[in-house]
């Protein structure tokens, strides 16, 4: 009987936290943080996009600042960048959702470990991103906080991991930052549009979170 109530008292943790985290989770995601009042042009573009779970930024690179650049490999007929940031493991171990495991799972969510910028490149604009005009200040604050995520060496050279990346137009970085349930791939963006004064969430841990508030 002892076993039995132990067993049922965790039954009910393991229950009650997943539940009571949605739920806060889904109530901070609907409060929307508004765009800071400016008097500039809205003359710039960049795009927001998901794999239907993770976010990611695209910049247009005619609109990423040098320092952001540097150090990124790139061909000259790429055209856009998009940046995504996440748990090293996860991004390493699981390239596609079928290598997913129960313990990489838990340990990017649970546990403090490193992290890494996942940067694709492309050539051409794609449909399905969803379009966002800033303006020059809120541009330069999105880049700002894209360069200050970035993890540098001695010489301040963006780390690269060689061979990593899982096409030949895709490369990870080391960057700051520990991943956690509070701190997800989708609420770094969010941080990033809330910093650059742009409409977001109070907070996040969802793709669609952000997607809603701009489709």
């Amino acid at each position: 009987m002892r076993i039995f109530k132990k067993a049922l008292k965790w039954f009910i943790y393991f229950l009650i936290i997943p539940t009571a985290y949605s739920m806060v989770a889904l109530i901070l995601t609907a409060i929307t943080v508004d765009r800071k009042v400016s008097d500039e042009k809205f003359n710039k573009v960049v795009y927001l996009t998901t794999n239907g779970v993770h976010l990611d930024i695209v910049i247009p690179k005619k609109n990423m600042d040098t320092l952001l650049l540097n150090g990124i490999h790139q061909n000259e007929n790429e055209k856009y960048l998009s940046f995504g940031w996440g748990d090293e493991n996860f991004y390493i171990n699981t390239p596609t959702w079928g290598d997913l495991t129960f313990k990489n799972a838990i340990t990017a969510m649970f546990l403090k470990s490193s992290t890494l910028i996942h940067v694709t490149r492309y050539q051409n604009k794609r449909t399905d991103w969803i379009e966002i005009k800033v303006t020059e200040s809120e541009l330069q604050k999105l880049n700002s906080y894209l360069i200050n995520t970035f993890e540098t060496n001695e010489n301040r050279m963006k780390i690269r991991l060689e061979n990593k990346g899982y096409t030949s137009t895709d490369d990870f970085y080391k960057s700051k930052g520990s991943y956690s349930c509070f701190k997800t791939c989708n609420s770094w963006v969010n941080i990033g549009f809330k910093e650059s004064g742009l409409k977001s969430c109070l907070w996040t841990p969802f793709d669609f979170g952000l997607m809603n508030k701009y489709q």
